[in-house]
């Protein structure tokens, strides 16, 4: 039986940060994927046949991933913030958020909702917002502070309204217009299917969604999300960690073996520690013990476009518009509206989803005879939990597009299919994945882009929150405490939980 220091089950973002770290350390590190790559979500795919177009197909934007890490490993990477932050259509005209003029972005407020307090109420909003960034983020590669030292850490005023109360009765006090309440309820919506009235589940997504790196912005990775997962991989063999691909997890002991097969069979090795970058739910299966199935909430649609759809608001250019987070039908009631319906099984009748054009702020993602030609747009729709897709996936998955297709239209000057690209065979360039086929194609169980619900950034003192039960057997994925995204912090924690208890 082959021995290694650290054996890292799963060869996502994370599993590949941690097995950079503990290579470089001068750990024996094998990772262990069952796919033919690695990366998890944090991959880029060509997904229509003979259109050279590297789509970022599950993740699309990074925040999360600390500064820290990508120098600790030497990571060859450009992230490129965008320059508008979003833009909301309310019947003809819509909120433009400049991140470059506060003049434009006052008068845009200005406009819509006919006065100048929303604007001031989002100053303030993200100003707090802002502080807590600073002041949480470095805390997220050391040992967890207790619940007492962030509260601290993060003042009084935000601990109330970030963590000990519903972000929705925040949003509904601090905010008068419906649209503007909904363009900050939508990050505490990603990927949580939950009511942000009434759900802490909602805060925790939230904070997720405005502290990263320090900033809370959200930036394109240059050359797709396999950039970042291809810059980590090479850290990784860098540092000598021994990567085998093709290799499923079939069962993990707490004594440390680990039993894989590949396409000669199955194979037991032996590992000092394992780290686990798999969904809470396939490693109670690699245990034998009952598994407990999350769900996800979300329909991912990938397009390619041969031209950008026409605003209502001529006065808007539309590459300003897609570059920037664009939201489809997101205001408050909207999203309470949308969320009803799908907690009593119906696929929401007006989905609320938002959007973005990756080639705009970074064209390089396209093959040579398609740059200037095409763009592409990715949607993420909120309130899609998997049980709308159980019963029958083909069909469910059909009206969750029809639906979803006719939210983006109802707030364009004209029809999204009209502006889509036909590969050589004909067929629109158009992807959906619903959480059943993410289960189905990803390995996630329930779809759950996050493994598990996200959880709060603190919690036993000291610890990392990456151990589990048994002392050789700890987390470095997604569902770690401070897991989730594409951030590399639970890999980077696992790493330190084993380097820093051995003295080194």
């Amino acid at each position: 039986m082959r021995s290694y220091d650290v054996i890292v089950a799963g060869g996502g973002h994370n599993g590949l940060v941690a097995a950079a770290y503990l290579a470089g350390a001068g750990r024996r590190v094998l990772v262990l994927e069952r796919y033919d790559h690695v990366g998890g979500l944090a991959i880029s795919a060509r997904p229509f046949p003979g259109v050279d177009v590297r789509l970022s197909r599950y993740s699309y934007l990074v925040s999360l991933l600390p500064a820290q890490i990508v120098k600790d490993l030497g990571l060859k990477l450009a992230l490129r913030r965008r320059r508008y932050a979003s833009y909301t259509p309310k019947g003809g005209t819509g909120l433009l958020v400049d991140n470059a003029d506060e003049a434009r972005t006052a008068a845009s407020f200005r406009e819509v909702t006919g006065g100048d307090a929303d604007h001031r109420a989002w100053q303030d909003f993200y100003g707090m917002t802002a502080r807590v960034a600073q002041a949480l983020a470095p805390t997220l590669l050391e040992p967890l502070r207790s619940p007492a030292e962030v509260e601290r850490l993060v003042g009084p005023e935000a601990w109330r309204d970030l963590f000990a109360r519903p972000i929705g009765e925040c949003v509904d006090e601090r905010f008068g217009d419906d649209t503007i309440r909904g363009v900050v309820l939508t990050d505490a919506l990603i990927g949580t299917f939950a009511d942000p009235a009434a759900d802490l589940a909602a805060n925790r997504c939230f904070l997720y969604h405005v502290i990263g790196d320090g900033t809370g912005e959200w930036n394109v990775p240059v050359g797709g999300m396999g950039a970042v997962s291809g810059a980590l991989e090479a850290a990784a063999r860098r540092a000598g960690a021994e990567i085998r691909t093709g290799a499923e997890i079939v069962g993990i002991s707490p004594s440390g073996e680990v039993t894989f097969a590949d396409e000669d069979g199955e194979h037991t090795v032996n590992g000092g520690h394992v780290l686990v970058n798999l969904p809470p739910a396939v490693l109670d299966r690699a245990l034998g013990r009952p598994a407990t199935v999350p769900e996800g909430a979300q329909l991912k649609v990938n397009m390619v476009l041969s031209r950008l759809p026409r605003l209502r608001d001529a006065s808007v250019d539309p590459a300003a518009a897609f570059s920037g987070t664009f939201h489809i039908n997101e205001g408050r009631d909207q999203l309470a509206r949308a969320y009803a319906q799908a907690a009593s099984g119906e696929i929401p009748r007006l989905p609320p989803a938002e959007v973005y054009c990756h080639s705009l702020t970074d064209p390089s993602i396209l093959g040579p005879d398609l740059e200037g030609r095409v763009e592409t747009m990715t949607l993420f729709g909120l309130h899609m939990p998997a049980r709308l897709f159980r019963k029958n996936p083909d069909k469910a998955r059909k009206m969750a597009l029809d639906a979803t297709f006719a939210s983006i239209n109802a707030v364009l000057a004209e029809p999204i299919e009209e502006c889509l690209f036909k590969a050589p065979d004909g067929t629109p360039c158009v992807e959906v994945k619903t959480p059943v086929d993410l289960e189905t194609d990803a390995g996630l169980p329930g779809g759950h882009i996050f493994h598990t619900d996200l959880s709060w950034p603190y919690g036993e003192k000291g610890a990392w929150g990456v151990e589990t039960e048994h002392e050789r057997i700890l987390i470095c994925g997604a569902s770690a405490r401070r897991g989730g995204g594409v951030s590399g912090i639970a890999g980077h924690n696992a790493a330190m939980a084993l380097l820093r208890k051995k003295g080194d």
